[in-house]
């Protein structure tokens, strides 16, 4: 009796974890991002939906939709970012990161911001 209420309670618990929200899987992958860019560009961009980035010719991640689609950008992060200038160091990411990365970038684009009709 007790095992069979253990694998009834376990059989609960999975399908609670399959019924998981959506949008409760993109919020982790995009709070995955948001550390992984914390962790390794803050330094010289703003990471965030505001203020400026630490280092003036940085641009903040906000506004790097208005140059090319975030999603170009997964190729450069896998294979590794190589920028024009010598402050920015070789960042290679994993898929994982490199996915859990865009959704962070595409959730602070300004244009995807709507702004309320009045």
């Amino acid at each position: 009796m007790r095992a069979t209420a253990t694998v009834v309670l376990a059989a609960l618990a999975m399908l609670g974890l399959s019924a998981m929200d959506a949008s409760a899987v993109e919020k982790g992958m995009g709070d995955k991002g948001e550390a992984l860019l914390r962790e390794n560009c803050s330094r010289c961009h703003a990471i965030g939906e505001e203020g400026a980035s630490p280092h003036k010719e940085a641009p903040p991640f906000r506004t790097l939709s208005s140059h090319y689609p975030i999603e170009d950008l997964a190729e450069s992060l896998a294979e590794g970012i190589v920028s024009g200038h010598p402050d920015m160091p070789i960042f290679v990411f994993s898929p994982t990161d490199v996915e859990a990365i865009i959704e962070y970038l595409q959730s602070v684009q300004v244009e995807q911001r709507k702004e309320p009709r009045r």
